[in-house]
C-alpha cells in the first residue's frame, strides 16, 4: 500500500492534462508536417540587433555573469523608471518603486505571496491569462471570476474587441469583505480589448472605495492600436493601490529571457520584494543588462513606434483570410492575438476525438480539427474560463499573429481548406 506521505499536496494534483500539452502534442504527431503553429505566443523571429547585441556583450563582463541584487540590476530599474516616469506624470524612484521578477509571471506571483492569505479573494476577469488561477490558488486564495461580456453579435459579424464588456453590476456584487486584490489585464489576452479610460476609472474607483489592491497585468503596454491607458495614471488614490506589471519578453521580443517587472509604491512594492526574495532571490543577470540597454535605446532607435506599425500590419494581414471564408471575428484593439469565431465550422458528427479532447468544449474539438485537417495549431479560450462560462468561448479560437509573414501567408493558405467544411 502506498504511503500518504507521498500523495502530492493539493494545489499540484487532480489537474487535466493543460492546454498547451494537448495542442503541443497534437502538433507534433499530425499527419501535416509541419504544423504551423499560430497557437502559444512566442515570437517567430528575434529581438532587434541593438539588443541582441548588449546582450552578447553583458556576457563578456564578469559582474554581469554573477548575482544581480534582489530587487534587480540599478542600470535596468534606472531605465525602467525613467522609460516610465513621464506616463506617471512623476519621477518614479527606481529604488523603491521598481523590482525587477524573474519575467512577468513570477512577478505576479510574488504580488500574490505578498499579499494574499488563506481565505483571501481575488477578482478576475475571463477570459484569464491561466497561471493566475494557480498562482492565486498557491497562497490559498479563492478565485472569484467575472466574465467579459462577449458581443452579441459576435457569431455572425465582425466587431471590435471593445465590445466584450464588463458588467459593472456584477463587479460589484463579486466584491466582499474578503476581496482583497483584483487583476486587470490590458492590452488583453486573449481577446484583444484595451480597456477605456472611462472602464478602467470605474474598476479604479471602487477599489478605491472597497480598498482593494490592483494588480495591472500590462505586459503589452507596448502593443496598442487605439488609445491606452495604464491603470496606476489615472488619481494618486488608484495610484496607490496599483501594482503595475510589465514584461521585457513581450516588449523586446525575447519571451525566453524571463526579464520582468512591478512597478508600485513602496508601501506595497516592499512586500511584493520580500516574496521575489524568498521565490527565486534574484534574476538572470546578463539579460537585465541587455533590458537595461533595450530601454535606453528604444525610443532613438524608432523601435516603440515600428513594433506597433509591424504587428498592426502582420494583424491586418492575416485578417484577410477570415471575410474570405465568412468568419466573423473579435477586431484586436492591443497584443498579438485574435479570436475568431468559428460557429459556422461543421466538424462531420463521427470525427474521431481522442477521450481528453472529445471530453472538452467544442473549442478543443475545432483546435484539434484545425490541427488534423488543415495543418494550423491555435489554442481553444475555454481554457480561460471557468467551467460554468466556458460556454460563452466555445465557438472562439485564439491565434498568434506574432510570427513571420510568410508563416502568415502559410496559415491563411492552409485556413482557405475550411470552406468544405462551412455551414
Amino acid at each position: 500500500m502506498a504511503s500518504n506521505k507521498l500523495k502530492p499536496a493539493a494545489r499540484v494534483s487532480g489537474q487535466r492534462q493543460d492546454v498547451w500539452s494537448i495542442i503541443n502534442e497534437a502538433a507534433a504527431n499530425s499527419p501535416n508536417q509541419p504544423i504551423i503553429n499560430l497557437g502559444q505566443g512566442f515570437f517567430g523571429y528575434n529581438p532587434p540587433k541593438f539588443i541582441l547585441n548588449a546582450a552578447k556583450e553583458a556576457l563578456d563582463r564578469v559582474e554581469c555573469n554573477q548575482y544581480s541584487p534582489t530587487k534587480g540590476r540599478p542600470r535596468l530599474k534606472k531605465a525602467l523608471a525613467d522609460a516610465y516616469s513621464p506616463f506617471w506624470g512623476r519621477e518614479l524612484n527606481p529604488d523603491t518603486e521598481v523590482t525587477i521578477t524573474t519575467g512577468a509571471n513570477e512577478g505576479m506571483l510574488s504580488a500574490f505571496m505578498a499579499f494574499i492569505e488563506q481565505g483571501d479573494e481575488v477578482i478576475v476577469f475571463e477570459p484569464f491569462f491561466d497561471q493566475y488561477i494557480s498562482n492565486i490558488e498557491m497562497p490559498g486564495g479563492k478565485v472569484r471570476c467575472v466574465p467579459l461580456q462577449p458581443p452579441k453579435t459576435g457569431a455572425t459579424e465582425t466587431t471590435s474587441a471593445a465590445e466584450w464588456t464588463v458588467d459593472f453590476d456584477q463587479l460589484e456584487k463579486t466584491i466582499t469583505p474578503k476581496t482583497k486584490m483584483i487583476v486587470l489585464n490590458t492590452p488583453h489576452n486573449p481577446v484583444g480589448k484595451v480597456f477605456s479610460k472611462d472602464e478602467l476609472q470605474r474598476i479604479g474607483d471602487l477599489c478605491v472605495k472597497h480598498q482593494i489592491i490592483i494588480l495591472s497585468d500590462e505586459v503589452y503596454d507596448r502593443l496598442f492600436y487605439v488609445p491606452f491607458t495604464r491603470m496606476a495614471t489615472l488619481s494618486p488614490e488608484i495610484e496607490r493601490l496599483t501594482l503595475t506589471v510589465g514584461s521585457a519578453g513581450k516588449n523586446f521580443y525575447a519571451t525566453g529571457w524571463r526579464v520582468g517587472w512591478l512597478i508600485g509604491q513602496p508601501h506595497l512594492l516592499q512586500h511584493v520584494s520580500a516574496a521575489h526574495t524568498r521565490i527565486c532571490f534574484t534574476s538572470v543577470s546578463p539579460l537585465q543588462e541587455a533590458c537595461a540597454v533595450g530601454f535606453e535605446q528604444a525610443e532613438e532607435q524608432g523601435f516603440w513606434r515600428d513594433t506597433i506599425t509591424e504587428m498592426k500590419d502582420k494583424m491586418d494581414r492575416f485578417n484577410q483570410v477570415w471575410p474570405e471564408l465568412g468568419l466573423p471575428y473579435s477586431e484586436p484593439e492591443g497584443g498579438y492575438f485574435v479570436l475568431v469565431n468559428m460557429a459556422k465550422v461543421k466538424i462531420p458528427a463521427d470525427y474521431p476525438f481522442p477521450e481528453h479532447v472529445a471530453s472538452r468544449p467544442r473549442d478543443f474539438k475545432l483546435a484539434w480539427f484545425l490541427i488534423q485537417e488543415v495543418g494550423v495549431a491555435a489554442i481553444p479560450p475555454t481554457e480561460f474560463y471557468t467551467e460554468e462560462n466556458q460556454h460563452l468561448a466555445e465557438d472562439y479560437i485564439r491565434f498568434a499573429v506574432c510570427k513571420e509573414d510568410q508563416v502568415l501567408e502559410d496559415a491563411k493558405e492552409r485556413l482557405r481548406g475550411l470552406k468544405k467544411y462551412m455551414q
